[in-house]
């Protein structure tokens, strides 16, 4: 009798790393496979990237798409670079309304989530900087898969179903994503032809049709009619940000982040105070070893989460953050022995991709992309396929707040690209998703590789936890009883959780060695290692 329902798991699964001189590692396949074709083709690891990034975005609707925001890191072989393809709240955005219509909190679905979709700026501004290809050939594999379908693959067709009874009254949303009213299923194929026509547009303007062309009229009229606040001039004044990368040391490496409006400091800060304390002490599946890394991440997130926010409206600095003398001070807070609770703040959870690329020649491409909450805002514009993200629920309502809401301002984000260098050299690009488990992954992810030498996959497949509020600490299987009753020894407030949940993220590592790579896939995902 065949498996027709939710793909069942009754067997520990061990993955071996995938080895090879060009490689493209994303949570779906068509993408994966999409950019290697690419590189095949001819192109260099960004044009492999955007075609990935083109066709996740289709067949991963539940945590991405064409609507939704990116940051990207490249390596080129001689110098990092990062790219904010991050949209801005609209123009006629006010804070004072807001706390007026929602009594102080952001929506998380509807018009007023919804802020200026960036992901196809930054497709296009990697191609024109980067890549090598013609755009329209990039963009084709992606309008392939949405004007002749593609068949749901078993994450995204249970994701689908749990947020339909959430989404289903949105605008549009039924129209657009629920044939039949209901989700797809895991193996039906699932076409979209409005949202096809929507990337030809694109393909053929390079990216311009979405902000200034037919696109944009139509996201604008959409929005008139829905008395939303979002305008065609909000469309056009949108660009993607080249930026300078934020670092710090752990180990013999550097690690890199997107500086804010990420959270990529969290992740900075936490290695920072870590490097103070001697983790190699211990084994990396320990106690011992859980409780520094989890008192670390619980205080830089009560450090540095406040600070945060649109860049502009920040009024403590970086570097301020990062002082050496306040990390030193912050490590010396962490008791050995017992638990704390630091009064940390985290954000919500979220859906994301992540992917990574790289080519013979060594560059390398680290990026993330998302809708934030799944399909975003639920909102669908009639005639283009998209579903708009609802980023906006990423601000606060408090005047005093780096990350309140303002006309223009760019929210706080949950989405980063990691990337790793060792000795000078590029070395690893790496990823997690999961809105507030982002940047603790990185963190567990950096610490297996440079404080206990693990290989990619087995950083991968590797157990992992997530604080909360308070000494609340969720484990996933895996942990030793051992390492778990130690833990609740020293004050966590334990829960263990199975890896059904989305919890924990999904995590992807691209590692160049001795002129090829190592890639390691998440089987927690629908992830794929694409290689030649």
């Amino acid at each position: 009798m065949f498996e027709t329902g939710d793909p069942q798991f009754p067997y520990a699964s061990t993955l071996r790393p995938v080895i090879g001189k060009n490689m493209v590692i994303a949570s779906q396949p068509l993408a994966a496979q999409a950019g290697l074709q690419m590189l095949e083709y001819g192109g260099n690891a960004v044009d492999a990237a955007v075609a990935a990034a083109a066709v996740i975005a289709v067949v991963e609707p539940t945590n991405n798409g064409v609507g939704g925001d990116a940051f990207a890191t490249i390596w080129d072989g001689q110098s990092l670079q990062g790219l904010n393809g991050t949209g801005r709240a609209p123009r006629s955005a006010s804070l004072e309304q807001m706390v007026q219509k929602y009594d102080g909190c952001m929506p998380e679905r509807g018009w007023d989530s919804v802020t200026v979709p960036g992901s196809v700026s930054a497709w296009s501004a990697l191609s024109e900087r980067y890549g090598t290809l013609p755009f329209e050939q990039l963009m084709a594999p992606a309008i392939r898969y949405a004007a002749d379908g593609f068949f749901v693959s078993p994450g995204v067709a249970r994701k689908w179903m749990e947020q339909t009874n959430d989404l289903k009254d949105q605008p549009n949303f039924s129209a657009a994503f629920l044939p039949g009213g209901q989700a797809p299923s895991f193996g039906q194929r699932f076409v979209q032809t409005e949202l096809a026509d929507t990337l030809d547009r694109i393909a053929r303007s390079k990216g311009r049709d979405f902000y200034t062309g037919i696109t944009a009229e139509r996201i604008a009229a959409f929005a008139a009619q829905c008395d939303a606040n979002l305008t065609f001039s909000d469309l056009a004044s949108h660009r993607a940000v080249w930026t300078e990368l934020l670092s710090t040391r752990y180990r013999s490496a550097t690690v890199f982040e997107m500086p804010p409006n990420g959270q990529g400091l969290i992740a900075l800060y936490a290695l920072a105070v870590l490097e103070h304390l001697e983790l190699e002490r211990y084994q990396p599946d320990s106690f011992q070893a859980l409780h520094l890394q989890i008192e670390a991440i619980k205080l830089a997130c009560a450090h540095v989460q406040g600070y945060l926010g649109d860049p502009e409206q920040m009024q403590v600095s970086h570097a301020q953050l990062m002082n050496p003398a306040r990390i030193a001070l912050a490590a010396s807070m962490i008791d050995s022995k017992r638990a704390q609770d630091f009064q940390h703040s985290l954000p919500a959870l979220a859906g994301t991709v992540y992917l990574a690329a790289g080519d013979a020649s060594g560059m390398m491409v680290s990026l993330i992309q998302s809708n934030y909450m799944g399909f975003g805002s639920g909102v669908v514009v009639p005639g283009t396929g998209i579903a708009l993200q609802n980023r906006g629920a990423g601000f606060l309502l408090d005047k005093a707040s780096p990350a309140r809401l303002g006309p223009g301002y760019r929210p706080f984000h949950t989405i980063l690209p990691g990337f790793l260098q060792h000795d000078g050299h590029a070395q690893v690009a790496f990823g997690a998703t999961g809105g507030a488990f982002q940047p603790q992954g990185h963190v567990q992810l950096v610490v297996r590789l440079m404080t206990f030498g693990q290989n990619p996959q087995a950083i991968v497949d590797a157990p992992r936890f997530k604080i909360a509020s308070g000494l609340k600490v969720t484990l996933e299987p895996g942990f030793s009883h051992t390492c778990v009753e130690g833990l609740r020894s020293l004050g966590h407030h334990i829960t263990e959780q199975d890896t059904s949940t989305w919890d924990f993220g999904g995590m992807q590592i691209l590692q160049r060695r001795d002129g090829y790579y190592m890639g390691a896939r998440d089987s927690r995902r629908d992830s794929h290692v694409a290689v030649s």
